[in-house]
């Protein structure tokens, strides 16, 4: 689902810009569209299809770290919001770009962006977490911890600098650990709104700093759950994100 949707705003922006007559710019999204599912909202309740981890029965899976509130209000709300608008926002371009309305389409693009953003950035937080009794926690293994050890010389330090980056955060946004898609290095990056981490980074570790994150639990104390989040962190799925 995350990819199909990249690959198809990819597709959409390029046809936005190209040269070509607006009737093959139509015809190009048609076959785009042609193959494209839509978005649609994780189900938490049920083992995951691509991490093999299950959240649990219920939304209370993360507690105390994230309440089942929480969970419940973020997952079935917020992103069912960005999942509903993102759809909508996609049929919109596509409807501009089949009529050759490049301004429409241009006008809508930053829909696309924020709400397929987004769908993206919390698909993969649901992936990065993890109840204790499935692992959440458990410190990364293999070549994963022996990176954030170079770059960073220990998993505690790696963890001070990436809440510390969580903190400097201003208003919306997320901090990701991301790799470099040439050196293979890693980075801690701040990604403001709902910006996904694509083009030079690849992302392996996210956290949502939004206030419906978590203010209901933890209401203006964020660094308390920025500490907390680790205890269900799923570095096994980090780790196999690495490439």
């Amino acid at each position: 689902m995350s990819t199909t949707m990249l690959k198809t705003t990819s597709a959409l922006r390029a046809a936005v810009r190209n040269s070509a007559p607006l009737t093959t710019r139509a015809a190009a999204f048609s076959t785009t569209s042609a193959v494209q599912q839509k978005a649609t909202l994780p189900d938490l309740k049920c083992k995951h299809p691509i991490s093999g981890l299950e959240i649990g029965d219920d939304y209370n899976a993360l507690e105390p770290a994230i309440s089942g509130k929480i969970m419940e209000l973020h997952h079935s709300k917020h992103h069912q919001t960005y999942v509903t608008s993102y759809n909508a926002a996609q049929e919109k371009l596509g409807d501009a770009l089949a009529k050759g309305d490049i301004a429409s389409a241009i006008a809508t693009q930053p829909l696309v962006n924020f709400h397929g953003g987004g769908n993206l950035n919390h698909t993969l937080f649901w992936e990065n977490l993890a109840p204790k009794s499935q692992g959440g926690g458990e410190p990364p293994k293999g070549a994963l911890a022996k990176s954030i050890d170079g770059h960073y010389g220990s998993l505690d330090a790696f963890k001070e600098k990436f809440n510390t980056a969580l903190a400097g955060i201003q208003g919306s946004g997320w901090a990701w650990l991301v790799q470099d898609v040439d050196t293979g290095s890693l980075s801690i990056r701040t990604y403001a709104n709902q910006d996904p981490v694509v083009g030079k980074f690849h992302p392996l570790l996210g956290v949502d700093a939004w206030e419906h994150a978590y203010y209901l639990q933890y209401e203006n104390r964020k660094a308390e759950y920025f500490k907390a989040i680790w205890d269900v962190i799923n570095w096994k799925k980090a780790e196999e994100r690495m490439k």
